[in-house]
């Protein structure tokens, strides 16, 4: 049997001395994963950049004379700025998509707390339906949707667009996992000091929420704001169109305008990167908070 030194004794494992080796490796590994991951991003975002950027006679002759020409132009991006409906759409896509996020956060975390903090017959029933609404394809109700909202006479107007997308399945389901989490002691609290559950939900768990509420916000914001299924059957008038219908009329008019139709989705998509650079952090914890990580 042998006997440890002090110095021996005092040492740390081996498994111990190694690990911090392996957090580095793994460090390494997912470095380099991100950085492939990124690169594959970027690489079709920045040559739809140049290609906005080139003349619409070059970007006609493809991807290998788009390469080769460099000598930018904005005559694209002038043109839709200067002599189509863009201002329109963003109009119409910035009213739908503000009034679609403000009344989905409001009745989706209402009907959330209900289901998270209220006890009541048949709640596992209600939860388990609403969460079914995950499997249904939208492009299944668009039919129903568009008979529906002709009976009642709000084809072709924004709230056409709008009511619609309010009953969104998925911001329910994030509300209430968040809630979930959220320490009953402050609801007892207030209930003993004799808070309605209208109070609590105002004054309480909302304001515990912020971050779930931001990650809500956007991600309402951006799918109404893309959504071009919904609006392309509901709306005719030319001055009600959001940004993606509007954008496949430009791609239809314009033939092989590549350059045209490329710097159209830069400008599209820019409120949204704009959004995300602005209010990433809170996606990140909403999403964290509500249980969906990976």
């Amino acid at each position: 049997m042998t006997r440890k030194s002090p110095v021996t004794s005092a040492a740390p494992p081996a498994s111990a001395a190694r690990a911090p080796m392996s957090t580095r490796t793994f460090n390494a590994i997912a470095l380099v994963v991100l950085i492939v991951f990124a690169v594959i991003w970027l690489i079709p975002s920045l040559f739809a950049l140049k290609t906005s950027l080139t003349d619409n006679g070059v970007a006609a002759l493809g991807a290998r004379e788009i390469l080769k020409n460099w000598n930018p132009t904005v005559h694209s991006f002038a043109s839709l700025l200067g002599g189509s409906d863009i201002w329109n759409w963003y109009l119409a896509s910035g009213i739908t998509s503000v009034l679609t996020t403000i009344l989905t956060v409001v009745f989706a975390s209402m009907a959330a707390f209900s289901l998270s903090r209220l006890t009541f017959r048949g709640s596992n029933v209600v939860l388990t339906m609403i969460l079914l609404g995950i499997m249904i394809p939208a492009q299944v109700l668009i039919v129903p949707i568009f008979q529906e909202l002709n009976a009642i006479g709000l084809l072709n107007t924004y709230w056409s667009v709008i009511f619609p997308q309010v009953p969104a399945v998925i911001a329910v389901f994030i509300f209430k996992q968040f809630f979930d989490g959220i320490p009953k002691d402050f609801e007892e609290a207030a209930r003993i000091d004799g808070a309605s559950v209208w109070k609590v939900y105002t004054r309480v768990v909302m304001p515990l929420s912020r971050p779930v509420i931001a990650a809500v916000t956007v991600l309402t914001f951006v799918g109404v704001w893309n959504n071009l299924l919904l609006p392309l059957y509901v709306l005719s008038n030319p001055g009600l169109m959001t940004i993606p219908v509007g954008l496949a009329t430009t791609q239809g008019s314009y033939g092989l305008r590549y350059a045209d139709i490329q710097a159209g989705a830069l400008l599209a998509a820019l409120p949204l990167i704009i959004i995300y650079l602005i209010f990433q952090r809170q996606i990140v914890e909403g999403v964290a908070g509500s249980g969906l990580k990976g």
